[in-house]
């Protein structure tokens, strides 16, 4: 690898980012912008600056990681929250207000969303607080701006815009009684000391970042997760992390969609749903062995999916057929070579994640096929073919559990996007 690596390692020392959690290009296209900014000529050079200046290891950082959230993301998560909310209050006999966590908080989006959740759900201002932590600086600041344009509002359900939001010009800002309840600060939760003099949390959101890490971090972020979380409380994350938390021994609390964890034992087994997955093929471990030929088949072009709130332009599309065509014709190297050209001169898209996995994937290297399916289930929950190869891909490794709710995932959009088209 080129001189790059250091500001790889940079990255991973800093915010625990792991290289092929993203793909090496989005951190190049990352490390030309800032150096373009700072004056840079040449890779030394901005390396120079790197290193001198605290205010230019925030902004690389801040260049890397690009929120992507919005209100009320994964609706059921918050849908449970309150109903679990109004148990766990009653169980304390309103003795103390819950404590609820979101890190990353990002812009605000997410712990506002709990915040409304709960006000709707009927709770008062007194009974719960909501603290959001982020390693952005700069997010932070605009969370606590605590004023939104039209893509941070998504989804069919937008009432809760009207009854907690005030339009100001072409942007809408967040009535007072939302913000008192939440308190943003800055974080990392690499730090193993973080928020250590704190009580536990009632309930953690912790979305989306597991899948940025190496096995190491993971576990590492981990601890750091249960020592927040309270022994009887619940802990959320992304629609890609199951697999990892079960690996960690927590147990899905059995709701759909909700992606909650807790410690305690494991629900009863929910009834099998009418629709039959395809039952899984044990793969064999690929030890030493030439990769196998690539067939038309597992390459196939799929349904197009949808971009939310961005229209892929014509230049994008083409890369995208380019990819599917070489992967057809068995050119692996050659499409990864296009996949990365994608990401260098666009938007990250789910479908440029899938297709790396899948390179991966054929070509015997399991665990980077893992962690680029989890990126494209990060952008799109429901993509159908990265669910169902991750699946694969665990059950594959012994993971019977995490693959079958990946099937089951995979079931259920399935059935919705049949309902959607009668």
């Amino acid at each position: 690898m080129n001189n790059d690596q250091r500001f790889f390692d940079f990255l991973k020392e800093r915010i625990g980012l792991d290289v092929t959690s993203v793909g090496p290009a989005i951190i190049e296209r990352a490390v030309r912008q800032r150096s373009t900014a700072s004056r840079s000529q040449t890779a030394d050079e901005y390396w120079q600056t790197l290193q001198g200046s605290r205010e230019e290891q925030q902004a690389l950082i801040e260049a890397v990681i690009v929120p992507e959230t919005w209100f009320f993301r994964y609706p059921e998560s918050f849908a449970t929250l309150a109903r679990l909310a109004i148990r766990r209050l009653d169980e304390l006999n309103n003795l103390r207000a819950l404590r609820i966590l979101s890190l990353p908080c990002s812009t605000g989006e997410e712990p506002y969303s709990i915040a409304m959740a709960l006000l709707d759900a009927g709770l008062k201002p007194h009974q719960f607080k909501v603290q959001g932590m982020d390693v952005s600086p700069l997010s932070v600041e605009k969370a606590r701006g605590a004023r939104y344009g039209r893509n941070s509002f998504r989804g069919q359900d937008l009432t809760f815009r009207e009854r907690h939001f005030v339009a100001d010009g072409d942007s809408y800002r967040l009535e007072a009684r939302v913000l008192e309840q939440v308190h943003l600060q800055v974080g990392n939760l690499l730090d193993p000391a973080l928020l250590a003099n704190e009580a536990p949390y009632d309930f953690v959101f912790c979305r989306n970042l597991l899948i940025y890490f190496d096995q190491p971090t993971q576990q590492q972020v981990f601890e750091v997760l249960k020592r927040l979380t309270h022994v009887d409380g619940v802990l959320f994350i992304g629609p890609a992390e199951g697999s990892l938390l079960g690996r960690f021994g927590m147990r899905s609390i059995g709701i759909p969609q909700s992606f909650a964890f807790s410690r305690q034992a494991a629900p009863a087994p929910e009834p099998a749903p009418a629709f039959a997955p395809t039952p899984l093929p044990v793969r064999q471990p690929l030890r030493n062995v030439a990769p196998p030929p690539v067939r038309n088949r597992p390459f196939a072009i799929p349904t197009p999916l949808p971009v939310t709130g961005k229209a892929v332009n014509t230049e994008a599309a083409a890369l995208l057929a380019s990819i599917a065509n070489l992967a057809n014709e068995g050119k692996g190297a050659e499409a990864r070579a296009v996949c990365e050209q994608y990401l260098r001169s666009h938007e990250p898209v789910a479908q440029v994640f899938y297709w790396l996995g899948l390179l991966s994937d054929v070509a015997g290297s399991a665990l980077e096929a893992q962690g680029f399916y989890r990126k494209a289930l990060y952008l799109d929950p429901q993509h159908p073919d990265a669910l169902m190869h991750l699946a694969a891909l665990l059950q594959s490794q012994g993971d019977t559990a995490g693959a079958r709710r990946l099937q089951a995932r995979a079931a259920r959009s399935e059935r919705v996007d049949s309902e959607r088209k009668r």
